[in-house]
C-alpha cells in the first residue's frame, strides 16, 4: 500500500503559515492504530479530524463508509477540499448525534482542548455507539493532562494510556458504561437578565467570559455609539424610533452581526436591548452555533436572532450590516496566533456597509487598534483596562 501523501494536505480556508501544518504525529498514530484493529470503515467514526488527515488516510487505505464529525466549519471545508484535490471519497459528514455513532465499534478522536467537550463526546459514544465500542483518543503529550483520563473514566470501564511516540500519545477507552437518562449537555446559567446555554465545545461554557463582559459594559456605558454616526436617511428618533432608511435596515431596525458568536451572549444581549433590530450570529464552531440557538430560545428572542454555521461570515452578503460585534480569538488550536483575529477584521470590512461600525474587544497587550484603523477605518478607544481594550471602528466609504 503506497504511503499517504500527508504533505499535500492544506489547512485552507483556515490560516496558513510556515509554522502551521495540516497534520501532526497524532494523526499518524490514530491511523496506524485503526489499521491495526481492522475494524470495517462502516463501523469506524472519526471525530475532531482538523483538516482530514485521519479520514482521508484511512479512506485511501480502503476503509469505505467512515463517518466523520468536525466541529469547525473551516475543518469541514478543508476536508472537502483536500478530498477533492486527492480524488478521495467514500466518507460521510455528520453532526455529533446518533446518526454519527449508531453501531460504531471504533471511534477515533483528536483530543479537544476543553474537558467539557471531551465529556460530551464521551457521553455520546457511550450513549449511541455499539456496546463493545473502543474509543482511541490522541493528542500531543505537551497538551495532555491526567484530567482527560479522569473524564474518560467517568464513561468507560477501562482507560489505558499508551506509550508516547513522536511526542504524541493515545488513550484507549473500552467497556462503555450505561449512559445516564439525560445527557450532561447543554448546560445553562443565568447572568442577571441573560441566560446562557452551552454545549461542551463552546468557548467559556455557560460562563460570561470577561472579554464579552467588557464589551457589553462599554456598549451600555455609551448607548448612543451606534446612532451617532448614522448618516442621511435616518428617521427622527424623537419618539424612540429607529432609523428606517439606513443601509441594511429590516422592519425599521438595524442589522447587527455577532461575528464569532460563541454562546450568543453579545447577539442575544443586543436583541434584548434593541427589540426593533435584526441580529445575525455566526460562528465556525458547530457547538457554538447550537449553544447560541439555545441561548436565543432561552431568552425569548429566537425569532429575532438568526444563527448560522459559517467561516468568518463567508455566506453573508457584503455590505449588509450596520454594526458588527466582535470578541476575536487569539488562538488557533493550541497555538497563539493573531491570524484568526485578522481574518475576522477582514470579514468585517466586507460585511459592514460604508460608515457601519465595528465594536471590538481584545487583550490590551495585542494592540489591534492600528490594524483596525488600517484595515477598516478610524478607530477610537471606548474603554481600556489592564486586561482588555474596547474599540469602535467606522468603516471608511
Amino acid at each position: 500500500m503506497p504511503e499517504f501523501p500527508y504533505s499535500r494536505l492544506r489547512r485552507w480556508p483556515d490560516v496558513e503559515a510556515e509554522n502551521l501544518q495540516a497534520h501532526d504525529a497524532t494523526d499518524l498514530l490514530l491511523v496506524e492504530r485503526a489499521l491495526a484493529l481492522e475494524v470495517p470503515g462502516s463501523e469506524t467514526v472519526v471525530i475532531g479530524d482538523e483538516y482530514g488527515a485521519v479520514t482521508l488516510a484511512l479512506t485511501a487505505a480502503g476503509l469505505s463508509g467512515i463517518r466523520v464529525h468536525q466541529d469547525l466549519a473551516t475543518g469541514r471545508r478543508a476536508l472537502a477540499r483536500n478530498a477533492e484535490a486527492l480524488g478521495i471519497g467514500g466518507f460521510t459528514p455528520h453532526e455529533l448525534d446518533e446518526s454519527l455513532l449508531a453501531g460504531a465499534r471504533l471511534v477515533l478522536l483528536q483530543l479537544p482542548k476543553a474537558l467539557a467537550e471531551l465529556d460530551e463526546i464521551a457521553d455520546a459514544v457511550a450513549r449511541w455507539a455499539a456496546p463493545d465500542a473502543v474509543l482511541v483518543a490522541g493528542g500531543r503529550v505537551k497538551h495532555m493532562t491526567l484530567a482527560q483520563n479522569q473524564v474518560l473514566a467517568q464513561t468507560f470501564g477501562q482507560v489505558q494510556a499508551q506509550r508516547a511516540e513522536r511526542k504524541s500519545r493515545l488513550l484507549v477507552a473500552t467497556e462503555p458504561l450505561p449512559a445516564p437518562e439525560s445527557p450532561p449537555f447543554p448546560v445553562s446559567a443565568r447572568h442577571g437578565g441573560l441566560v446562557l446555554v452551552a454545549h461542551g465545545g463552546a468557548f467559556a461554557g455557560s460562563r460570561l467570559d470577561i472579554g464579552t463582559r467588557a464589551l457589553l459594559e462599554a456598549l451600555a456605558l455609551d448607548g448612543s455609539q451606534l446612532r451617532r454616526t448614522e448618516r442621511t436617511g435616518a428617521a427622527s428618533e424623537s419618539n424612540g424610533g429607529e432609523s428606517t432608511r439606513s443601509s441594511g435596515v429590516v422592519n425599521g431596525g438595524r442589522r447587527v452581526l455577532d461575528l464569532g458568536c460563541g454562546t450568543g451572549a453579545l447577539a442575544v444581549s443586543w436583541a434584548l436591548a434593541h427589540p426593533r433590530d435584526r441580529v445575525v450570529a455566526t460562528d465556525r464552531s458547530a457547538a457554538a452555533v447550537a449553544s447560541a440557538r439555545a441561548t436565543a430560545a432561552a431568552n425569548g428572542v429566537a425569532d429575532r436572532v438568526e444563527v448560522t454555521h459559517d467561516d468568518a461570515g463567508s455566506a453573508l452578503a457584503a455590505g449588509s450590516f450596520d454594526a458588527v460585534l466582535l470578541n476575536p480569538p487569539f488562538h488557533l488550536g493550541a497555538s497563539v496566533h493573531t491570524g484568526a483575529a485578522t481574518r475576522l477584521f477582514e470579514a468585517a470590512v466586507r460585511l459592514l456597509r460604508p460608515q457601519g461600525q465595528l465594536f471590538t474587544v481584545y487583550n490590551s497587550s495585542l494592540g489591534y487598534r492600528a490594524e483596525l484603523s488600517r484595515l477598516i477605518g478610524p478607530t477610537e478607544q471606548l474603554r481600556r483596562t489592564p486586561k482588555f481594550t474596547v474599540t469602535r471602528t467606522v468603516r471608511r466609504p
